[in-house]
């Protein structure tokens, strides 16, 4: 009797509504899965459609083209002799349901429907999918006649079971159903499921990384088991990245893993394990045993096939791995950058134009776009000919290969110093200096004229002349004078986008990038319609603390020395006329507080869901030793910069 089985999981990097292509992708991992003697395969969530489609669910056209593409799948010869289970969107009674359909030649075996839809971050589930709430039963599902014509099936099982094979027992969880408190796999683990497909759509978020292994390998180690876990990777449609992780535990250790951030798009763990070791595991658990002999019991779809072979004594099982988790500085090098490729793959744009400012913010960007270069080189270099062929198309030169990450920086990243008379000769060098170390095709410019212009028309038509409060102006004014320089930025910086490439003699325009962290969103410390309405962010959820953490990493990481003078600089907008040639203006001093106070800030209104008062309940034993408790509850800062009457009652406007 066999004893010894080998599966796979998978990563995709999936478009949505991309039909065709996920087919491909999809037939590509089953092959490779194949190759490497895999005769189990199951994939990540939705991955037939593309986990993103967002309203595209209400439409019957969705759901037409996910069935033919299956329809694809189960005529294919490379899914012969395989069992296999794919994502996608079924609708059953009127209702749809988010399913993993499981097939083996030619007969689909199960339809498999969500029971918990996630409803946190940017989760949605419930606008588009309904839970199925029948546990442990399962109706009749009427086929399409497309796939009635190639399985000579007309109805199948859909709903809450198992499939059973010749020598093993395999369920299903899907994505929320790890993360819930009454996670699926303890029922199936309990009713002799051996082994536990998980397919996921999990999005990337700084440090989460650990829980996602966390949950994979609890998953097995109260109650035994495999688990194959199968994450998505890329952006599929919204502004948000899927990681990978895709990985296999086995009796609560990791025995095989996929990598965290890559270019490729279908990526294919295998692992071999003993099912004698699971069923050994759980005979040694009593309590464990007393349970499941009085565990309701799934419904059974029975297949005439096995994972394993009786010829199998020699085969060698995959031990137990060290998962080497990276470090958020690394997370930030690596998710944002792969990010941006995706993002700019799919948008059939010539590349980035950003406003380089020499601060932290701006120099992370173009940080972050020069890691995305690295990574291209690399993935090139291994052989990976889609990245060559995306970056041919990008750049409309079929014979290109770049040759080091600043060259190709050069044809990708435009940056741009936007310098009025409030800017100093400091941050032009720190950006000067930073372009010239990634190879950006930089220059500067001066939009003096511009704010004038802008400022003659108001003048025009109300014979006033505001003024910067140095000038005597109220705060008002002064305000107004700071914005007009922010939002002109804003609007040259898609003029540039879209002609410097024809300035350049290349076809194409340029995707504008952004450089606003969190903190300062959750502060409200930006103006709108200004550098920070671009087309993408990068840095848009991290914090300034983790930026300027990043930015010490990135400095020994891509050789970049210019980065200790920009980290040593205080953070400035540089709105307000200098004094002497020097910046008097600082963001903290503007703000209230400092970047430290305004992250905790962030972690405690984010993280931990705190109002202003249980905020206030934490800080004020947390900063005792700076801070009276009255400093902590005017939440500005605990060393104000302006007397605290100043901020009761504000100063008269006069003109």
């Amino acid at each position: 009797m066999g004893r010894k089985v080998t599966v796979a999981s998978c990563t995709l990097n999936q478009w949505a509504l991309d039909f065709e292509g996920n087919l491909s992708r999809i037939l590509q991992s089953i092959q490779e899965a194949k190759e490497m003697g895999a005769l189990y395969r199951t994939g990540p969530e939705l991955e037939i459609c593309g986990y993103s489609c967002e309203d595209h669910f209400h439409e019957p056209d969705t759901y037409l083209h996910s069935w033919q593409v299956l329809a694809e799948l189960l005529k294919s010869p490379t899914c012969k002799d395989m069992l296999i289970d794919v994502g996608m969107p079924v609708q059953h009674r009127n209702v749809s349901y988010n399913c993993r359909v499981a097939f083996y030649n030619k007969k689909i075996l199960l339809i498999r429907p969500k029971m918990m839809l996630c409803e946190d971050g940017n989760y949605r589930e419930s606008r588009w999918f309904s839970c199925w709430t029948k546990e442990r039963q399962v109706e009749d599902y009427y086929l399409p006649r497309m796939i009635t014509t190639i399985t000579d099936q007309s109805t199948v099982p859909i709903g809450d079971a198992v499939i059973a094979t010749k020598d093993t027992c395999i369920g299903f969880e899907i994505c929320e159903e790890l993360w819930n408190p009454q996670s699926r796999h303890i029922a199936l683990g309990l009713d002799g499921v051996e082994i536990i497909a998980n397919g996921s759509g999990s999005y990337m978020e700084l440090r989460k990384a650990y829980v996602i292994v966390d949950l994979v390998k609890s998953a097995t180690f109260k109650s035994g088991g495999a688990y194959l876990f199968s994450n998505l990777r890329g952006c599929d449609g919204q502004r948000i990245y899927f990681n990978g992780c895709s990985c296999v535990a086995l009796n609560g250790q990791i025995v095989s893993r996929g990598l965290q951030f890559a270019l490729v798009d279908v990526e294919v763990v295998v692992a071999t394990i003993d099912l004698e070791d699971i069923r050994s595991y759980r005979t040694q658990i009593r309590s464990r045993s007393h349970l499941a002999a009085s565990s309701p019991p799934f419904p059974r779809i029975t297949v005439d096939f096995a994972l394993s072979d009786d010829d199998d004594a020699f085969l060698t099982t995959s031990p137990p791995i060290d998962w080497k988790y990276l470090t958020p500085e690394e997370e930030i090098e690596l998710g944002p950058a792969c990010w941006l490729w995706d993002y700019l793959r799919r948008s059939g744009q010539g590349g980035f134009f950003l406003p380089l400012s020499g601060g932290v913010d701006s120099t992370s960007t173009a940080c972050i776009v020069f890691s995305m270069c690295t990574q291209i080189c690399d993935a090139i270099q291994k052989g990976e000919s889609q990245v060559l062929y995306d970056v041919r198309k990008i750049l409309c030169q079929a014979d290109y290969t770049p040759s080091d990450p600043m060259e190709l920086c050069n044809r990708l990243l435009v940056t741009c110093y936007m310098a009025t008379e409030n800017s100093s000769q400091e941050t032009k060098q720190r950006a000067s200096q930073l372009a010239s170390q990634i190879g950006s095709y930089h220059f500067p410019i001066a939009i003096d004229a511009a704010v004038s212009a802008a400022l003659g028309i108001f003048t025009a038509a109300t014979g006033l002349v505001p003024k910067f409060r140095a000038q005597g102006g109220c705060p008002r004014q002064n305000l107004a004078l700071q914005n007009i320089q922010a939002r002109l930025r804003m609007v040259l910086s898609y003029l540039f986008a879209q002609l410097m490439l024809w300035a350049r003699g290349r076809p194409g325009g340029l995707l504008v990038l952004g450089a606003a962290n969190v903190d300062e969103a959750l502060r409200g410390y930006v103006t709108k319609y200004d550098c920070s309405s671009a087309d993408v962010n990068p840095i848009g959820g991290i914090s300034k603390t983790d930026l300027k953490a990043f930015l010490l990493y990135a400095k020994s990481r891509f050789f970049l020395p210019s980065l200790s003078e920009i980290l040593q600089a205080p953070p400035t907008a540089e709105l307000e006329p200098l004094t002497d040639g020097q910046t008097t203006q600082t963001d903290e001093q503007d703000m209230g507080m400092t970047y430290a106070e305004l992250s905790e800030f962030g972690r405690l209104r984010k993280a931990q869901h705190c109002g202003p008062y249980t905020m206030f309940q934490k800080l004020v034993h947390k900063w005792s030793a700076q801070c009276t408790p009255r400093e902590v509850s005017h939440g500005y800062t605990c060393y104000p910069q302006v007397p605290s009457e100043a901020l009761q009652a504000p100063p008269s406007c006069s003109r």
